[in-house]
């Protein structure tokens, strides 16, 4: 990238701090490879075909290797796009690597995307190849891929796993480099301030936009993160968040190839299946969202089983409920880890292993070492500890910038980046978000604390997860509408709702003043609720 004074000032200070090590995931994977390179690095089940495979590190290198020269036979080089719309296969990972090694792009793009967004994307990023599964859950992404290819004029390449002719992906992998092929790819060196990842945030507000991470910003998030949990190359780590959200990207592709541990790739989520890989591969790490935890959870809980090798999982992506901590400590056994972040970033804030039971349960976490958080009124000013403002993070594993638009960056001239999420901080630095700036429900010009009658709804025993919106109302500006799915067999009415809430001591002006019963919320792969659907819904569109 080309470097302006603003970012050489960051980059003076983030190196002077040791936050940033100068090192790309290609040093760090290269290390492993001659440390350990017998040592199973990747284990991907591909749910449709009930297929295992495993790599060891001395594999997937070679593989990525073949990979990234016929690549470039493609024609594709340094600063070059390369979009792959996969579930978590192991070409994924194959790909992430090959592209490092000839210093191009990867650009991740989620199975669930369509016509209309994947133009706009790859038309934004000037995608070189696509790569897309022939099929996945019944659709055929090789066919909508070759429907697109003439409106972008960019796009030189498709290729299709499972494809065949000219479109198939797997000889890429037989590829047979020369001496001086192979040669000119270890010559290749790669800047650590060169952009690595171009990710397009997931769709909880409706407007993607193209975050790019250099290996300086990405790993400088993922070595505290790592050293916080006490993670090391003995862990094996499982994944069932999508690779292409920066859940699955940063802690199930890069995490493990940085520390020389093991990656366990789930490509349909099923919390039964998800529970069988965690026992089988003796997993000791995994993330997700809420539904996640809580399925897994409620799986274990129903077929009184147990998840001995589980050490954490860790959830992120919408405050943990009280009684879904609980609930999964008995469970799983294991240390529930609470954690906020954005694509933008990575994880800032995690609670810690040894944290009191009250940061434990009732809070998002501190801020990893070389980030800071803060949280202000919406002039800039410091909020006093307790009390609700706007969250602000800068740091070591800040991004940098938006992909063509650097003016949504919403960046001070401090670096303080505009989260968009309002938190809550106590005296020892520790967060808790209390919902999006944009979900603010004001009733009558009381604001209305959305995550926590959220939370206090969840306890209910009839509901299996819950979101509340606000719709215009004439007379109050703003009402509430609690959107809940139920557990298998119960029933809610509005008055059921409404006699719990006024049990748990809820003001009456905080309780929703409409339910509507859902079969399921409309989420994003990694499990975020998409409010705005919600409130199309609530405002009858």
């Amino acid at each position: 990238m080309a470097l302006n004074e603003s970012f050489e000032m960051r980059r003076a200070a983030m190196v002077a701090g040791g936050f940033w090590r100068d090192e790309t995931l290609l040093d760090l994977f290269t290390r492993n490879v001659t440390h350990d390179p017998n040592k199973v690095g990747l284990i991907a089940k591909r749910t449709e075909t009930g297929v295992e495979v495993s790599f060891t590190y001395a594999e997937l290198d070679r593989l990525s290797d073949n990979l990234a020269i016929a690549l470039t036979r493609l024609g594709v080089g340094e600063g070059d796009v390369v979009s792959f719309q996969l579930p978590n296969w192991f070409q994924f990972t194959l790909l992430h690597l090959a592209t490092l090694k000839i210093g191009a792009i990867s650009n991740p793009v989620m199975v669930i995307f369509r016509e209309r967004e994947l133009k706009f994307m790859l038309g934004l990023a000037g995608s070189k190849v696509l790569v897309v599964p022939s099929t996945f859950r019944q659709f055929d992404h090789a066919a909508m891929a070759r429907g697109i290819r003439a409106e972008l004029p960019s796009l030189k390449h498709l290729l299709v796993i499972d494809g065949d002719g000219a479109e198939a992906f797997s000889p890429l992998l037989d590829t047979v480099p020369s001496e001086a092929e192979l040669a000119a790819l270890r010559a290749r060196t790669l800047s650590p301030d060169a952009i690595i990842q171009l990710l397009y945030t997931s769709g909880t507000t409706g407007e993607p936009k193209g975050v790019m991470h250099s290996s300086n910003t990405m790993l400088a998030n993922l070595t505290p993160y790592a050293e916080r949990l006490g993670l090391g190359r003995e862990d094996v780590i499982h994944m069932a968040s999508p690779m292409a959200h920066q859940t699955g990207f940063m802690y199930g592709l890069v995490l493990p190839a940085m520390l020389g541990a093991c990656a366990v790739l789930q490509d349909i989520f099923d919390a039964g299946e998800m529970t069988r890989q965690i026992i089988k591969h003796g997993a000791t790490f995994t993330m997700g969202a809420t539904p996640f935890l809580n399925d897994v959870a409620e799986y274990v809980e129903r077929t009184a089983g147990s998840t001995p090798s589980l050490r954490i999982f860790l959830s992120a992506g919408a405050p943990i409920p009280r009684q879904l901590v609980i609930k999964a400590r008995k469970a799983l056994g294991a240390s529930i880890i609470s954690a906020w972040g954005m694509s933008e970033n990575g994880a800032v804030t995690t609670t810690k292993l040894d944290d009191p039971e009250e940061k434990a349960i009732e809070t998002d976490g501190c801020a990893l070492s070389g980030m800071e958080v803060r949280v202000v009124d919406p002039q800039g000013d410091s909020r006093p500890a307790g009390e609700e403002g706007l969250l602000q993070v800068r740091g070591c594993s800040n991004f940098l910038g938006y992909f063509k638009r650097p003016g949504l960056a919403n960046l001070s001239p401090e670096g303080w980046f505009d989260t968009g999420d309002l938190a809550r901080m106590d005296a020892d630095g520790y967060i808790r978000i209390t919902g999006r700036s944009k979900d603010i429900i004001i009733r009558g010009g009381e604001n209305i604390p959305v995550v926590e009658i959220e939370g206090l709804l969840f306890k209910h025993p009839a509901v299996q997860t819950v979101a509340i919106v606000g719709y215009p109302d004439a007379r109050m500006g703003e009402r509430a509408c609690a959107f809940v799915t139920l557990r298998e067999g119960a029933t809610l009415t509005f008055q059921d709702m409404v006699t719990f809430l006024k049990d748990q001591k809820v003001a009456m002006q905080y309780i929703p003043e409409r339910l509507e019963i859902l079969v399921e919320l409309p989420r994003t792969p990694s499990g975020k609720v998409q409010k705005f659907r919600l409130r199309d819904v609530a405002r009858g569109l």
